[in-house]
């Protein structure tokens, strides 16, 4: 199965936010819109980032409830992986695993167009198991 084929069963939003937005900001944008992670755009929409409730975490551990108030590109993820509408699952499941990532903007010629998470990942893989099961079991009964 492809991103695309992904995208296009789950949708193509991406919830993004500024750079310079506070920390206590994105908390709010992650619970507005249930997500784990939000990709950080700058002028023009371009792809600085991706920060993730596990960013906030660790950092809130370290300095305290002062880290509300510093923008969200002092805990951001500067080198982001990205993948493309037509890469396939099998090999995000693999970069997913090695990079400890659960989260991956897919980019189409340099624009953003989607998101996927681990859990997209894992339900196209349950979904790919319960159709080659059907499909063995209509050839074992036919």
């Amino acid at each position: 199965m492809r991103i695309s084929e992904v995208l296009r069963n789950k949708g193509a939003d991406v919830v993004t936010i500024a750079p310079e937005a506070s920390v206590g900001r994105l908390l709010a944008v992650l619970a507005e819109h249930n997500v784990g992670a939000v990709v950080v755009c700058g002028a023009g929409g371009a792809l600085d980032g991706i920060v993730s409730e596990r960013d906030v975490v660790r950092c809130l551990h370290r300095q305290g409830a002062q880290l509300l108030t510093r923008p969200v590109s002092d805990i951001m993820t500067a080198i982001v992986h990205t993948c493309s509408p037509e890469d396939r699952v099998e090999s995000l499941r693999a970069t997913m695993t090695e990079h400890r990532i659960r989260h991956l903007p897919v980019v189409d010629h340099g624009r953003m167009v989607g998101i996927v998470s681990i859990g997209d990942v894992v339900k196209s893989a349950i979904s790919e198991l319960q159709d080659e099961r059907e499909h063995l079991e209509h050839y074992l009964q036919g």
